[in-house]
Formats: structure tokens, C-alpha cells, sequence
């Protein structure tokens, strides 16, 4: 990709972005994603209706009149990108790849991030933690995101999902906002590690696909390659067993995800790449609130 191609890509993801993320996410999101708690801010006078409980008596004492201890949300959040980069997220038969998708969600939730003041970080991974880059806040820390999402060549192509989320709980000591982005085509077993790891912080999960992956064609024989693996095959597509195994496949990943999820009480949303991500976060957000 050359530079002017790159700088047009990142451009073009901002403005679709940042107008998303303020037009439509920011209050959502400041809703669905809660503060720290509740930190004191000031004393007032006491009025008819305030809870006795924060009456401060030492004001209250010096000025010989009640006073009351005024607390407000202690909002900043520390936001972690937890991004899978294998080689199955290049794959994509509609009007974008999987890591393009992933590419612009990252981006809508990093920016309504920055809206609310908190900071944002990013994991790259695919079987082995690919970059790391630490949490800030910022448009142009945003933008550096993007383009490192873009242009990332990762060095291994195969997943491992458990890694991401030992390493994210080596580096975040304090409690933070988790997305976990993945296709979570992945052979690890993460589920422990993803329980332990969302019992400590609010995580995510956003699971992108192509419709591919759900229903296969019918245009006779078709060669397709594991992109993590680069394993070769040919199925005939015309065959209505074919059709209905590959379906099936498709349908027991599912209930098997879901089934991850429940038993680590992790939210989650999944999101083909033909799809309007917008209400689908949307939504996830909503049911937050």
C-alpha cells in the first residue's frame, strides 16, 4: 500500500468514524460503559431531601449549619482493544474483509472513547502477541491505531486467543474496559482465562464473519484454502449434503461460542461483514444500559 493510499484509507475511516462515534455512540457508550465508582467533589449546604449519611460533620461543625459531601462518577476508563490479526481475518467475499470490518469497529470505538475522555490501548495478536501499544488519549493516538491496524503485517498466521488475554493481564494492572475482536477461529481453549480475566475488568466480545462461513453457494466445484494454515481442498458445492454440513459446522460454532460467553458472563455481539455494524453495536449498548 503506498503512502498517499494509506493516508486516503485512515482519512476515510475517520471522517465515517469520528462522525459515527459523535453523532450516534458517544452517550451510549458513556451509559453502557460505567466509571470506577464515585469519587467526592465538593460540599454544599444540606437541603430538605439529601441523605443524612453525607452530611460532613466537620464542615458542618465549622460553619455551625449542616453540610453535605457531593460525589460524582469517576468516569475515565481505561479502554483495551484486544485485535485479532491472523490470517483468517483477511478473508472477505462481500465489500470488505473481516479486517477491514474490524478495522472501522476499532475505530467507532476508540473514537467514542476519546469522546468520553478515557484512554485506549491496543493488543494485536494472532498466535503470538504481533504489537502492543500502550493506552493514551487523542486524535492523533487514535489515528496512529488506525494506521498500525491497516498496515500491521503480522508475522504468524494462526490464532491463539488465551495468549491475548494472559498478556493484557500481565501489562493492564488496573481494572479496565475490554474488546475482544476476533472471528475466533482459534483451536486454544481461552475460556478460563477469559472467566478469570473479565471477573477483574468489563470485557467484550465482537465476533466478525463473513456470510460465507453460514451458507455455502452453489457454483459446483470450488477449491478453498485454510488461510491460517494454507491446507488445501476441493468440495463440490452442488451437493446438498455439502451445503447442509457446512451450515451445521457453522451452527454448532455458534451455540458453542454462545455457550463460552454464558458460562463467562461476557457480553457479546456478532457481525458479518455485510452487515450495518452501527445498529449492532447499537444495540449492544442499549442492552448495556
Amino acid at each position: 500500500m503506498s503512502m498517499e493510499s494509506l493516508i486516503s484509507r485512515v482519512r476515510h475511516i475517520e471522517i465515517k468514524t469520528r462522525r459515527l462515534s459523535q453523532n450516534f455512540f458517544a452517550g451510549q457508550y458513556h451509559s453502557a460503559f460505567k466509571g470506577r465508582g464515585m469519587a467526592f467533589a465538593e460540599v454544599r449546604e444540606y437541603q430538605y431531601g439529601d441523605d443524612v449519611r453525607d452530611i460532613d460533620w466537620n464542615v458542618t461543625a465549622r460553619f455551625n449549619k449542616p453540610y453535605i459531601k457531593v460525589f460524582e462518577e469517576e468516569r475515565e476508563l481505561t479502554v483495551m482493544l484486544l485485535i485479532d490479526v491472523s490470517g483468517s481475518t483477511d478473508f472477505g467475499t462481500s465489500k470488505m474483509t473481516k479486517r477491514d470490518m474490524v478495522a472501522e469497529i476499532a475505530a467507532t470505538l476508540a473514537f467514542s472513547a476519546i469522546q468520553n475522555n478515557d484512554k485506549i490501548g491496543v493488543v494485536f495478536f494472532s498466535d503470538k502477541i504481533e504489537k502492543y501499544i500502550p493506552p493514551k488519549k487523542g486524535r492523533r493516538h487514535i489515528l496512529y491505531i488506525i494506521r498500525e491496524l491497516l498496515t500491521l503485517k503480522p508475522t504468524s498466521k494462526l490464532t491463539n486467543i488465551n495468549n491475548a488475554i494472559e498478556f493484557l493481564n500481565g501489562v493492564v494492572k488496573r481494572s479496565c474496559t475490554v474488546f475482544l475482536i476476533s472471528d475466533f477461529y482459534t483451536s486454544d481453549s481461552y475460556e478460563h482465562s477469559l472467566t478469570m480475566c473479565n471477573r477483574k475488568n468489563d470485557v467484550v466480545a465482537i465476533q466478525v464473519y463473513d456470510r460465507l462461513a453460514k451458507e455455502l453457494p452453489n457454483v459446483g466445484l470450488l477449491t478453498i484454502a485454510d488461510a491460517e494454515t494454507g491446507n488445501e481442498m476441493i468440495i463440490d458445492t452442488s451437493s446438498h449434503r455439502v451445503r447442509a454440513a457446512h451450515s451445521m459446522a457453522w451452527i454448532d460454532k455458534k451455540h458453542e461460542l454462545h455457550d463460552i460467553f454464558v458460562r463467562s458472563k461476557i457480553d457479546n455481539v456478532a457481525i458479518a461483514t455485510h452487515e450495518d455494524y452501527v445498529s449492532k453495536l447499537m444495540n449492544l449498548f442499549k442492552m448495556r444500559a
